[in-house]
């Protein structure tokens, strides 16, 4: 199974140093990182340009302009260039557990998607975090809350079993899934921009075609580094598209990867 890590990134790259360094951390290596970029200004750039210099996993950087909040749009263009089987998705203000990759690799299962959670790091600790750039963490560490997620078993995991149902858990920030079964679901629905149900609704469609979720929970951990929320202006125009796929049984939306393939 080859995979393809997969990030998206807008404008911030002193977080995104820090995604760099705990894929670099990784005991078990992509086979390729796609970053799928938003918008960023040069300093982002900048910081993917020399970063690609130091790596030796190949990287692919995906950019199109800032045109507002269009992170389905730029997921798609990703994954349309991923060389991988398997697709493993994060995001830019995620600092991954070293074993990340190699979590999400084990659980792996045809049909299926995998969805974890994330440990959120304080506000409060982004000083200490931004200058000691560190790395790792544990449940009595200081500066983060939901600490029972910094738990990782492989065993228990393993005793999770996939369903057919959405489950609330879901974030965009720790999914993956085969290549295959995104194409056949047509990827990110990008009539959906602006924040929120982008990640959900593509979940929404692929359920109804028939591929099940698998929970990811003691592995897959990844820290999720405080920031402010998004504009939520278009949620409910989102939040309907969603509706109307689970409603109306979507398998497909029109609007997806095909364009890029």
């Amino acid at each position: 199974m080859k995979t393809s890590l997969l990030v998206s990134t807008y404008n911030w790259p002193e977080a995104l140093e820090l995604v760099f360094k705990s894929v670099e951390n990784q005991t078990v290596k992509p086979d390729e990182f796609l970053i799928a970029d938003d918008g960023s200004k040069l300093e982002t750039k900048e910081l993917i340009d020399s970063y690609i210099k130091k790596t030796t996993i190949p990287v692919v950087h995906v950019w199109h302009e800032d045109e507002g909040f269009r992170r389905s749009s730029i997921l798609n263009k990703a994954i349309a260039k991923a060389n991988g089987d398997y697709i493993i998705q994060t995001d830019g203000d995620c600092i991954m557990h070293k074993d990340f990759i190699k979590d999400h690799k084990a659980n792996a299962i045809k049909n299926c998607y995998l969805y974890g959670s994330r440990v959120s790091i304080l506000e409060s600790y982004l000083d200490t975090l931004f200058s000691t750039k560190k790395m790792r963490f544990h449940f009595f560490s200081k500066g983060i809350k939901k600490r029972g997620r910094t738990l990782r078993i492989p065993f228990l995991a393993k005793l999770y079993r996939p369903k057919n149902t959405l489950s609330d858990k879901l974030r965009g920030c720790n999914l993956s899934f085969w290549k295959q079964d995104f194409i056949a679901v047509n990827g990110y629905n990008e009539a959906m921009t602006g924040w929120g149900r982008e990640d959900s609704e593509l979940i929404v469609r692929m359920l109804n075609k028939g591929i099940k979720g698998k929970r990811l929970k003691f592995g897959g951990i990844v820290y999720h580094i405080w920031h402010k929320t998004a504009s939520q202006h278009n949620f409910n125009k989102n939040d309907e598209i969603q509706k109307e796929a689970i409603e109306k049984k979507h398998t497909w939306c029109e609007n997806g990867i095909n364009q890029y393939l």
